[in-house]
């Protein structure tokens, strides 16, 4: 499926002017993005000392740190694509920064379900949650995730039609082979996987907020909106590239190259979407953390944060 000289192959841009604004696109994010994943780094390290909490500070800390790998590679991929070129020349440059991207995107994902799956325990399973113990192991589950994504995501800067011209030294041999399958497989499972574990325990977790007729319905509503905003940041984010990266290698193994240059297209803007989860993660850090909100308030917004810390303190284990 890769002998042939495909448009995904192809540095330049199919369309200078849409890349160009898919770069102003990438410039806002980035600009927004980089103050405040730094102001969120800022309190996790020197005010909540995530180290020694007993909540999930450890779990969206990490997921902070990936959202930072998404901020190493953002002016890179705007300089290409203010270029009118899709990826870098420079083929350690390319590999590299995909490499990131695609490390980015699996700790993302990684860390926004075990948060999700976490509150889900707590609040439906308290007799799991005990055995489970997942905040007390949580240094634990962080350190594996890492190491697991690792090898996982190198096949995707080992071999990948993504840089410009990658097929000149594909060789078609079965190892090559496996180590593309390898890798959609990969791409697509890490999105589709927990996606479904995100709705099992969205749907979960409301049945049980509707069969509760006493006692702390505000747990059980906060973990609703918590669960729901990580669905809906896979939904904006993880869904719609996984998508139009199914129809781009459907075009590819097709030889359709007029519909694969429109699908390259399609794909890149897409991903420039799914950067905005740079943005939406601290929602969840608000979500997912009463005290985690009320400090950013009260550091950042103190008009905001001395009305919002006037309000009933919540059990920050919750």
């Amino acid at each position: 499926m890769m002998e042939f000289n495909h448009p995904s192959d192809n540095c330049t841009a199919g369309s200078k002017d849409l890349y160009v604004f898919y770069f102003s696109v990438m410039i806002i994010e980035f600009i927004l993005a980089l103050p405040l994943n730094l102001s969120v780094i800022y309190l996790f390290i020197f005010k909540l000392k995530f180290w020694k909490s007993k909540s999930n500070s450890i779990f969206l800390f990490n997921l902070v740190l990936a959202d930072i790998l998404l901020l190493i590679c953002l002016p890179v991929r705007a300089y290409n694509f203010q270029r009118g070129e899709r990826r870098s020349e420079n083929n350690v440059v390319c590999r590299a920064v995909l490499f990131l991207l695609f490390l980015n995107r699996g700790a993302s994902i990684a860390f926004l379900t075990v948060v999700s799956i976490d509150r889900y325990v707590s609040v439906v399973h308290l007799g799991l949650k005990n055995s489970l113990k997942i905040r007390q192991r949580s240094v634990l589950i962080s350190v594996l995730i890492w190491i697991f994504l690792l090898p996982l995501t190198t096949p995707a800067m080992l071999k990948t039609f993504e840089c410009c011209h990658s097929n000149e030294d594909a060789d078609g041999s079965e190892d090559n082979t496996v180590t593309v399958v390898f890798r959609e497989l990969v791409f697509f499972s890490q999105v589709l996987i927990p996606f479904a574990v995100l709705v099992y325990c969205a749907t979960r977790i409301t049945k049980r907020l509707r069969r509760k007729t006493v006692g702390d319905r505000t747990k059980l509503r906060k973990a609703v909106f918590l669960v729901i905003s990580v669905v809906s940041v896979f939904s904006i984010c993880f869904l719609p590239s996984a998508i139009s990266r199914t129809v781009l290698l459907i075009m590819r193994a097709r030889e359709l190259p007029k519909a694969e240059e429109i699908a390259v297209q399609v794909y890149d803007g897409l991903m420039c979407l799914s950067y905005l989860d740079c943005l939406l993660d601290p929602i969840v850090y608000c979500l997912s953390s009463t005290k985690f909100k009320n400090l950013y308030l009260s550091t950042y917004l103190p008009i905001l944060g001395d009305t919002n810390n006037t309000e009933p303190r919540t059990n920050e284990k919750e």
